[in-house]
């Protein structure tokens, strides 16, 4: 029986290898056998083995520079110090003396006696020196550096943080976070007290600014996809309303701050996406894990209930969808200590279980927060926050994880600039004035007001010809947009009714893109009650697309498919033709079936 992570791994080399096949690459991506043959890592392993290359080369640059400057060398350290910021996409996490062993870190055993301590040791005053040093070379290129991390003792050393100002809006970078949870576990809440500063009353009051309809107020459950941002500055201050107090609920209302004031005021930007946790709201949760893109995904467990209901589905889709998970158990003030140490034993029973293979890792300082951020994703650790948005325990090092987290625009192997260009719509609107409105990703290319675009496929699988009239990203006017980021198009004299969720958008050519009614895909399926056969149907989810498929065909011996069972399938959507690509990843579910798969052959 083929395992989940097999699975995963084979979507991730179709993935690589039609990525490859792109006209400007010019390469073929060896399989998996040509790699271990010679020696190189599979797809599975290859982000863990990057990582330690690529930090192994910035350690030596780090020392390089830190080299420079005892030398009093300020003009080559500058242009050091420049170099690796542009190399890091104008961010860098600059750490001087000692670097503790890891294992007892996130352990939490005690690690300053403990082997396994890397790195350069320094005296304490050296320390102070070079990082007086450094932080005066960052001032001196237009930067700021900002103090993370500062450890006296046997093993002296300082984590700076250093940051570039971006030249505009369009340049900022951005990281993009799905929320997730069962009902009544503080979601909306947690991100009310993130992005206002302003902590709870204990009732949820904090929230109440999050939500986007009167239902929602009413009942204090989300029933939408709510987004919201939290803007750092470039010193990794949070950009947060000027309330007088952390309690100052109308301070924190009344100089509420605009998207665009935030950007404007930002050199990074955390994305929320505030999902549903209801049952009944399920299919547009999945719908904005699927679109958004998100390169992680924040569960909020209840400490006075567990992980229970749809925490549960929401982890196991997270899983499906191999995207990296953190863990924030809310509500610890109200929770008596018994129930809190029986719902942190079974959130680690959970993690630790083979269907998620995750090592639970508690952030109780800001080292282990600073160590987590660049290893999380790649080594199958989740980071686990014990926060309360009433005391505010706890929210510190969230915001410090957050601040620190890799943005999500900038991954060039997914993003890719020198492609053609395409844009998945994910909202559509109808704004006075300006028209319709479309929000979305753009996966390949670059944008630029102006441009004369095509827009679909419509009910019949054709593409219009529109032009884009302007453009916002955080709600802040740009003129042009690249691969990776989230922007929305004003779409010149269109129709609101022309436009849906799950079209495209690409540049005009002579040979317009192919919507698709059949394709086939190779799919595991996950969790089914009994048996699944010719003409079954289910919601897919493929990217932005969502619709219903019906089974054409399969190539399983037995004709059936159960829980567990791998094969080639042939789907047809039931509604109308869309725009989708040999290698996108696929999920699709009906009731309490679940299945993964990728597109493998367009028909």
């Amino acid at each position: 029986m083929t395992t989940l992570k097999n699975f995963q791994a084979e979507i991730e080399e179709i993935n690589a290898r039609e990525r490859a096949k792109q006209p400007q690459a010019g390469r073929v991506l060896p399989s998996d056998g040509q790699r271990r043959e010679a020696g190189a890592p599979s797809a599975s392993e290859a982000g863990t083995i990057l990582y330690e290359q690529s930090d192994s080369h910035s350690s030596e640059q780090e020392e390089r520079i830190l080299g420079l400057l005892t030398a009093h060398n300020d003009e080559q350290a500058r242009s050091a110090l420049a170099s690796l910021l542009t190399q890091f996409q104008g961010e860098y996490v600059f750490r001087i003396g000692h670097r503790p062993p890891l294992d007892p870190l996130f352990n939490g055993e005690q690690f300053d006696s403990a082997p396994g301590w890397t790195g350069i040791g320094r005296t304490q005053d050296e320390v102070d020196k070079l990082a007086t040093g450094l932080s005066k070379a960052q001032d001196d290129i237009g930067g700021k550096a900002s103090v993370l991390l500062c450890v006296g003792g046997l093993h002296p050393r300082v984590t700076l943080l250093l940051r570039l100002p971006p030249p505009s809006v369009a340049m900022t970078t951005e990281v993009r976070c799905a929320v997730v949870g069962n009902v009544d576990s503080g979601k909306s809440t947690t991100l009310g007290v993130l992005t206002r500063g302003a902590l709870d009353d204990g009732r949820g009051r904090a929230r109440v600014t999050l939500f986007r309809h009167k239902h929602e107020i009413e009942t204090g459950r989300t029933s939408s996809v709510g987004m919201e941002i939290l803007g750092f500055s470039v010193s990794g201050v949070p950009i947060l309303p000027g309330a007088s107090g952390p309690h100052d609920f109308e301070g924190a209302r009344r100089d509420k701050l605009g998207w665009d004031e935030i950007s404007a005021r930002s050199a990074k930007i955390v994305s929320f996406s505030d999902l549903a946790g209801h049952e009944r709201y399920l299919k547009t949760t999945l719908y904005g894990l699927t679109s958004g893109a998100p390169s992680c995904v924040m569960l909020m467990i209840g400490a006075n209930a567990g992980l229970i209901g749809m925490a549960k589905e929401h982890l196991a889709i997270a899983l499906a969808l191999n995207v990296p998970v953190m863990v924030c158990i809310t509500k610890i003030d109200m929770t008596p200590p018994n129930i809190l140490a029986e719902t942190t034993k079974q959130v680690i029973k959970i993690l630790r279980s083979p269907g998620c293979r995750k090592a639970p890792v508690f952030v109780n300082s800001t080292e282990v927060a600073v160590e987590l951020t660049g290893l999380f994703a790649h080594r199958k650790l989740c980071p686990i926050f014990r926060i309360s948005n009433v005391t505010g325990e706890g929210l510190d090092y969230l915001r410090t994880f957050l601040n620190l987290l890799p943005p999500s625009d900038t991954n060039r192997e997914i993003f890719a600039i020198d492609q053609p260009v395409e844009y998945s719509v994910t909202e559509v609107w109808s704004v006075p004035y300006v028209g319709t409105v479309v929000n979305g990703i753009l996966n390949s290319g670059r944008v630029k007001t102006g441009d004369s675009i095509l827009f679909g496929p419509d009910s019949n699988g054709n593409f219009q010809q529109t032009v884009i009239r302007s453009m916002q990203r955080k709600r802040a006017d740009v003129a042009s947009a690249e691969a990776g980021q989230c922007v929305a198009l004003a779409l010149k004299r269109v129709k609101r009714a022309a436009v849906r969720k799950g079209m495209v958008v690409v540049h005009k050519s002579d040979a317009p893109p192919k919507a698709t009614l059949r394709f086939e895909g190779q799919v595991l399926i996950l969790y089914h009650n009994t048996t699944m056969q010719r003409n079954y149907q289910a919601m897919l989810h493929c990217g932005a697309v969502r619709q219903t498929v019906r089974i054409l065909s399969m190539d399983h011996p037995q004709g059936v498919l159960r829980t567990g069972d791998r094969a080639t399938v042939q789907f047809e959507f039931i509604s109308h033709p869309e725009f989708i690509k040999v290698g996108m990843k696929l999920l699709f579910r009906e009731g309490k079936t679940k299945g993964l798969g990728v597109v493998t052959r367009l028909l």
